[in-house]
């Protein structure tokens, strides 16, 4: 049994520097989890907050499960996360530094659990975005060229 990567949010990693991840827990319905199983997730608009000591995430698009008649759940609703109370306090204190949020970077299944990967980022500039472009280019050059010279 191993780890089976159902979404990445490949997004966060132009939009955000990550300085710290954590593996979640998440509380989920009957048809979301056979949803899951489907791939049928987006974490492309999504974030977490904290509110009250506990964390959910907002905006993870969940497709309503087709085989589910009326008990369907609500495709964008908030989810609970599951963290032990130690690594939440942590969290209440980086999310109060100025520009540090929480993001989901990818949902897997590990052991048959679904897990979810949120990490703490800080926004980048959109010079840090045109320097990220331009690392990204010059890998890629440099591995045609290797590729070719093979």
């Amino acid at each position: 049994m191993g780890i089976k990567i159902i979404a990445q949010n490949k997004k966060a990693r132009f939009e955000y520097f990550i300085e710290d991840t954590y593996e979640t827990g998440i509380v989920l319905t009957g048809t979301e989890v056979k949803s899951l199983r489907l791939g049928k997730v987006n974490l492309k608009e999504s974030h977490a907050r904290i509110i009250d000591g506990e964390v959910f995430v907002f905006g993870m698009h969940i497709s309503p499960y087709p085989f589910a008649n009326r008990f369907n759940h609500e495709p964008t609703q908030k989810r609970k996360l599951l963290l032990h109370k130690r690594e939440i306090r942590k969290l209440i204190g980086k999310t109060q530094e100025k520009g540090l949020t929480l993001i989901p970077l990818k949902i897997y299944f590990k052991e048959g659990l679904c897990k979810l990967e949120l990490a703490l980022g800080r926004g980048k500039k959109l010079y840090d975005k045109r320097e990220t472009m331009k690392k990204k280019d010059a890998k890629l050059q440099v591995d045609r060229a290797f590729k070719q010279n093979r």
